[in-house]
């Protein structure tokens, strides 16, 4: 071996020595494969005899499912309208208590389950309805626990409900 074949620093053979030796090229990570694209669905249309569009006339409707809650769309106009009896503005509980008495018949089954809270559902729902009607500019929450309604719900025109 001759004088070059030693490093400079460690005196080392250079085959052995941590400076003389290249730092080995890492191969790249193999690429990897994109899954392959999925085929586009595609379904054949069938005609069947109970098809309207197959025979020129249209098929009844599945008849809807009936709902087994009270939609909280259905509370609000019993709220405002319970609300301008109270004159304006109710205690929570004291509007809730009077508006089950109103409604005891019409609530579904499901209205009188417990909900995830513990509160009964159609609390709940007509809770969703309070926060609707605040929404649209008709109720207000002057304090916790008290729901009231503003100038435009004082006079806002409630529908004619049926007394329940």
């Amino acid at each position: 071996m001759s004088a070059t074949d030693y490093c400079d620093l460690c005196d080392l053979p250079l085959s052995t020595c941590v400076h003389g030796m290249p730092t080995p090229v890492e191969p790249p990570p193999p690429a990897k494969k994109a899954p392959p694209k999925a085929s586009p669905v595609t379904r054949r249309r069938t005609t069947t005899a109970s098809s309207g569009a197959a025979s020129g006339s249209s098929a009844p409707a599945a008849p809807a499912r009936p709902r087994r809650r009270t939609p909280a769309v259905d509370f609000k106009p019993w709220i405002v309208k319970l609300l301008q009896e109270a004159g304006g503005q109710a205690e929570s509980d004291d509007l809730l208590t009077d508006l089950e008495a109103r409604l005891g018949e019409v609530l579904r089954p499901g209205d009188r389950e417990s909900g995830p809270t513990g509160e009964l559902r159609w609390r709940t729902a007509a809770r969703t309805a309070r926060k609707e009607l605040a929404d649209d500019g008709l109720l207000l929450a002057p304090r916790p626990g008290t729901w009231a309604l503003t100038d435009r719900g004082r006079v806002e025109w409630v529908p004619d409900l049926p007394s329940a």
